[in-house]
């Protein structure tokens, strides 16, 4: 048996993160500690003892996740290991098990992750919820389908400049994308605009985009110079680019496309909705691989389904089999935005985890009743789901966290 609780003080929690941080070269050292509790507190990282010995560690940052028409409290999963001693013997079930339970209690109605092994948190609740993948255009195939027409001017800034002038355009995509966490000040600053120890030979670089004295678009990226037989080979790596409109969005782009000495531009968690896809007039030549993104687990049932919004198909009865949340076990009747307990007959019949895969509109019901996922009680109660859930554009998580 495993005792697991919150870390006590800085050493605990240095030696749970340790327990994925093993597998990083190099670990991670006392600076990134330091850093890491500004944004992830120490009673957030749970860790897993044996004997006194701390085998593992499970993390959760606290931020708000955009859903649907609004935004939830969620617990951003992460840091999640075991030491290799202790690997198939309950750790990890243990760790699951008390954090989830820490999150509803908590009152953080959704739980969201990226998954370093797909096949790991499925029996944990947690279901694929939006698809990102590594996009790579080369410059000789950049141009854009149509004409472009003059959107504001591009400057770089400082990181200084940037905390005050990025945030405005990044939340106004948000409020429009499902999949997007919120940022607070630390988080700008340690995640975004602070320069890594390994960038002193191609620092990331920022440049905004205004028009009428306001911004409207941003861009963060390095280069990786390099010449191949006399000729520009250099790659442009971007980080984000964001516009605050459809118009910003595809200058910004330009601007990214257009800088010299470039032979290609990635991008490495791109949606499978990029406007860049219909932006360029030879999105053939693009090269694309796409794979999942965010994963979500729904954690306090009635206040996720009634904190976003829906389409038209009501009411739906489901039947949700929770294995792990006992609470959410049972039959929910999803009627006029709101989410109650009912004895009604259910419509549909699914694993919890498959849900989470539904909620942000990412995965249909059909995709999941075609993958064996969702049982269909009642005839034409998947399509009546898929109009209630769907959602554009596509959820995204532009970054890993």
């Amino acid at each position: 048996m495993f005792e697991v609780r919150p870390c006590a003080d800085q050493d605990e929690y240095g030696r749970a993160i340790g327990a994925i941080g093993q597998y990083f070269n190099p670990p991670p050292d006392e600076e990134f500690f330091e850093r890491w509790v500004r944004t992830l507190p120490h009673e957030r990282m749970h860790a897993a003892f044996e004997d006194g010995q701390i085998v593992g560690g499970a993390g959760a940052f606290p931020f708000e996740l955009s859903v649907p028409g609004g935004s939830l409290p969620c617990a951003g999963v992460t840091a999640v290991g075991t030491q290799p001693t202790h690997r198939r013997r309950g750790a990890l079930r243990s760790l699951m098990d008390t954090q989830l339970r820490d999150v509803h209690e908590r009152g953080e109605p959704i739980a969201a992750l990226w998954a370093s092994e797909e096949t790991i948190y499925g029996r944990f609740g947690y279901g694929i919820a939006s698809w990102a993948g590594q996009l790579t255009v080369q410059h000789e195939w950049d141009t854009f389908a149509g004409p472009l027409e003059p959107v504001g001017a591009t400057r770089f800034v400082t990181p200084e400049e940037a905390r005050k002038l990025f945030p405005p355009v990044y939340d106004a995509v948000r409020r429009e994308r499902p999949g997007m966490m919120s940022r607070n000040d630390v988080w700008w600053e340690d995640r975004h605009l602070r320069l890594e120890e390994d960038e002193k030979d191609a620092p990331r670089r920022f440049v905004v985009l205004e028009a009428d004295g306001e911004p409207q678009a941003y861009a963060i990226y390095r280069t990786r110079f390099s010449f191949e037989g006399g000729l520009p080979a250099s790659r442009l790596i971007v980080r984000e680019a964001f516009g605050a409109t459809p118009a910003a969005t595809a200058a910004v782009w330009r601007f990214v496309l257009d800088v010299d000495w470039m032979s290609l531009v990635e991008v490495s968690l791109a949606p499978p909705d990029h406007p860049l896809f219909l932006l360029l007039a030879l999105p053939r030549r693009a090269r694309y691989r796409m794979g999942d993104g965010l994963w979500v687990r729904i954690v306090d049932l009635p206040a996720a389904l009634s904190g976003r919004a829906y389409g038209e198909g009501g009411p739906l009865v489901l039947e949700v089999h929770d294995a792990v949340c006992e609470w959410n076990d049972g039959r929910w009747k999803l009627e006029d935005g709101g989410c109650e307990r009912t004895d009604a007959e259910p419509d549909l019949a699914l694993d919890v985890s498959a849900l989470g895969s539904a909620y942000l509109g990412a995965v249909s019901f059909t995709q999941l009743r075609q993958a064996l996922r969702v049982e269909e009680l009642r005839e034409g109660a998947v399509a009546r789901a898929d109009a209630l859930f769907a959602w554009q554009p596509l959820p995204w998580c532009p970054e890993i966290f």
